[in-house]
């Protein structure tokens, strides 16, 4: 640990040597040794957050700190990236002696990496204000979503009360989930209802495995264990990969859905390849999952899709 302190400590010193070093040999910045070499993606975006955020260059940090105050002020969206980040570049591009014209390909890679950036630290806002908000039987918003996923999930019975033991069908502790959501907030029930919206046959069959004689669990429960993963996934920044990575979207709260239901559909099949003898296994299995899961995202390469597999267990 003192080693790899003294490590750091040097390093710190001895960057701005090695970065002139690279641009006299080069005659490239950083920036655009990374745009240029760096795979488009995880392995571009988070090098280029990296060197921003190790800068030491004034205008470079007044230029993280104006990128941080639009996504605090909720501004970081598509219809205002023209405004925000056009100036943000030209910036950049001056301190760094970048000629514009004739490195226009790095102006393109750069907007793209700057967009993913912030776009995830919007994302993480979004996140934490849906984890904070409780759910509220007295808000008809909120009881219209928990009945929409009842009416999902089993289409062809419907709740005979809205308090219920039925609940327990779909996972549930209790005869009114709004308990279960205390920890996760309305953000568990936004995930669970977008798994089953989007993903209609796929949610379908994962809650049939949790109906399974021998390997049953508890749908709605693991579901919000699931959304607990992604969350901190999220706040650690391990989700970069999978955000950066999707080419056609950036980081938002549909994505973070869809990483979301990546996840609980996998550990459904890690669930059942294990064969637990009982529900007590939960813990172990999950434990297993998401190291697996930090394994795969530490590898910025790492591209994630659901894979339909239809079994009969």
């Amino acid at each position: 640990m003192i080693f790899l302190n003294l490590w750091s400590l040097f390093a710190w010193y001895l960057r701005p040597f090695i970065k002139w070093f690279f641009r006299k040999t080069t005659r490239l910045c950083e920036l655009q040794r990374i745009c240029y070499g760096d795979k488009a993606g995880a392995a571009r975006t988070c090098n280029v957050e990296k060197s921003l955020m190790l800068s030491r260059t004034q205008s470079v940090k007044e230029v993280i700190s104006f990128l941080d105050a639009t996504v605090s002020e909720h501004r970081f969206i598509p219809e205002n990236f023209r405004d925000i980040l056009e100036p943000s570049i030209s910036i950049i591009v001056r301190v760094k002696k970048i000629n514009a014209k004739l490195h226009t390909p790095f102006i393109t890679s750069f907007r793209r990496c700057l967009e993913q950036i912030w776009s995830y630290r919007s994302l993480m806002n979004d996140v934490e204000n849906l984890r904070r908000t409780q759910f509220d039987s007295n808000n008809p918003l909120h009881e219209e979503k928990l009945l929409k996923l009842w009416s999902l999930l089993v289409p062809d019975t419907p709740l005979e009360n809205r308090i219920t033991k039925q609940w327990q069908y779909i996972g549930f502790q209790g005869d009114d989930p709004k308990t279960d959501f205390r920890g996760m907030g309305m953000l568990g029930l936004e995930n669970l209802l977008f798994f089953a919206t989007e993903y209609p046959e796929v949610s379908s069959h994962v809650l049939s495995h949790s109906c399974h004689p021998l390997y049953g669990y508890t749908f709605a429960i693991v579901g919000i264990n699931i959304t607990s993963m992604a969350y901190y996934l999220l706040k650690d920044g391990s989700a970069k990969t999978y955000m950066f990575n999707t080419k056609q979207y950036l980081p938002t709260i549909n994505l973070f859905h869809r990483f979301y239901c990546y996840l609980f559909f996998e550990f459904d099949k890690m669930w059942i390849e294990s064969k637990p003898e009982n529900i007590m296994e939960f813990s172990i299995i999950f434990k297993k999952f998401e190291n697996a899961v930090r394994n795969e995202l530490a590898d910025p390469a790492s591209v994630f899709r659901i894979n339909i597999e239809i079994d009969t267990i």
